[in-house]
């Protein structure tokens, strides 16, 4: 590790050290976060105090070889960041709340938010480098939910969006000294000088940022650093130039976090030598100054076309009934009715590069349906019949291979593994045509299968049903 780095980290933890630096070249935890929709939490696994759906796995399977990781029915995240959801309990419950995750790829936090959200409300996920705009939004898509719109823009642009949102999460980009047990090429980039350029690099994203919150609204920040300049110091920084109260987060002793306060300002730490996670930093504070609202204009023109009256009949394909179904380019799209005003302005303001659920595809008269809509945990299980398929095919189905149908039923069809649906497929009879989308298919080869690990852990732990897979307690 870089000596700057180490001299810096004992003169911030002298007593802790030793036992911080050993940490370092300990074995990370393996852990994930369960789509609560779409699967159950395994009664007897380890699970991470600070989240109700996240879980520590003893080793690390190989997910690209489980079926249902491709379908959201769980993310592989680092556990120490699933702690925004004991901040995001914090934040006062309102209707129709409107949230932004606005540093979202590869989208493990907004995946989050929205098993904590409501079906009235609105998730914004924005990410403003190009590149990494595809693995959001195809992440998003898997987990299966509608009240969400995907962009890509800089915190600037959100600032004429004044008093739009209830909550921000500012998860920053950032020096990654947290990471530095699982990525070795955190450590080869690390250096003084980035720091302070992610110092300087944050306080813009809070300042450019600080309009869109509505007066007595919450901003979640939290980066992946022990760096008091992008931690500490930064919150002092906004103190300094905005009214603001900070909110405690209520603690347990056994999860090894610290808060600790500095003028006033509360914040909390994940410490690798402390925690069963890597190193974290977060805050939570409310707003005190600004709008209270944003204004959305009436009469915006709108761009969003109606869908063709002769495609009416796929409003049953839903179990919802509060969604209004949108025509773009050749594709259906549902999206929550009352959200629509919301998603004029954003339209109006923002690059959006998707919103809502895709649910078909029409050409001419005829109507497809969408891969994705198959993943949708709105989807009404009654309109297309399911065939349940075993290991080896399932992942033949992802390869986009041909596979063989148990069915008499011809036309299209949900293949599921362990109740879990993969996709669609057209039954002909003597074959069936696969419709798993070409760019996320898996390119590996199959080895000799293990089977995965929730079938393996004490105390059952495969997916809920269909009737049952709402996590209890949770929204």
């Amino acid at each position: 590790m870089p000596v700057a780095f180490l001299e810096r980290i004992k003169e911030q933890f002298p007593a802790d050290f030793e036992w911080f630096v050993q940490s370092i070249d300990q074995a990370p935890a393996i852990s994930l976060r369960i789509n609560p929709h779409k699967f159950r939490v395994p009664t007897d696994s380890a699970r991470i105090p600070w989240c109700e759906t996240g879980i520590f796995l003893n080793q690390r399977p190989s997910f690209t070889l489980d079926p249902i990781f491709h379908s959201g029915a769980y993310y592989v995240q680092e556990a120490s960041s699933m702690f925004i959801e004991q901040a995001f309990k914090q934040t006062e419950h309102a209707e129709n709340r409107i949230v932004l995750d606005l540093c979202a790829a590869p989208g493990g936090k907004s995946t989050h938010l929205l098993s904590l959200l409501n079906n009235n409300d609105l998730l914004v996920s924005n990410e403003v480098i190009r590149s990494r705009v595809s693995v959001l939004d195809e992440n998003i898509r898997k987990w299966g939910h509608q009240n969400v719109v995907v962009c890509s823009n800089d915190p600037a642009d959100f600032s004429c969006l004044e008093g739009l949102f209830d909550v921000i999460l500012v998860d920053a980009p950032c020096s990654g000294e947290g990471l530095f047990r699982r990525d070795a090429s955190a450590i080869q980039q690390w250096s003084v000088d980035n720091t302070n350029l992610c110092a300087t690099r944050q306080r813009r994203i809070l300042a450019d940022i600080w309009p869109a919150l509505k007066n007595g609204g919450y901003l979640i920040y939290s980066t992946c650093t022990f760096n008091p300049a992008e931690n500490e110091e930064n919150l002092k920084w906004l103190a300094e130039n905005n009214d603001f109260e900070s909110i405690r987060i209520p603690l347990q002793e056994n999860w090894g976090a610290e808060e600790f306060e500095t003028d006033g300002l509360v914040g909390y730490r994940f410490l690798p030598h402390k925690v069963k996670g890597e190193g974290f930093f977060l805050t939570l504070i409310r707003k005190k100054d600004g709008c209270d609202f944003y204004p959305i204009p009436k009469k915006i023109k709108s761009r969003l076309e109606k869908m063709p009256k002769q495609f009416s009949e796929i409003r049953n394909w839903l179990s919802t009934t509060n969604s209004e179904f949108f025509a773009k380019s050749e594709f259906l799209i549902a999206f929550p009715e009352n959200k629509i005003p919301v998603l004029n302005a954003l339209m109006e303001q923002l690059r959006v590069i998707s919103f809502g659920l895709p649910v078909a595809q029409f050409k001419k008269n005829d109507i497809l349906p969408e891969h994705t809509f198959a993943l949708s945990i709105d989807r009404n299980p009654a309109i297309f019949e399911t065939v349940e398929l075993n290991l080896r095919d399932a992942l033949l189905f992802q390869k986009k291979d041909e596979i063989r149908i148990d069915s008499t039923t011809k036309g299209w069809m949900v293949v599921q593994y362990q109740e879990v649906p993969l996709g669609f497929v057209k039954n002909l009879g003597n074959r069936a045509n696969n419709y798993f989308p070409k760019e996320w298919r898996i390119r590996m080869a199959l080895p000799e299968l293990v089977e995965p690990w929730y079938l393996s852990v004490p105390g059952s732990g495969v997916p809920a049903s269909p009737a049952n897979r709402q996590v209890p307690g949770l929204h």
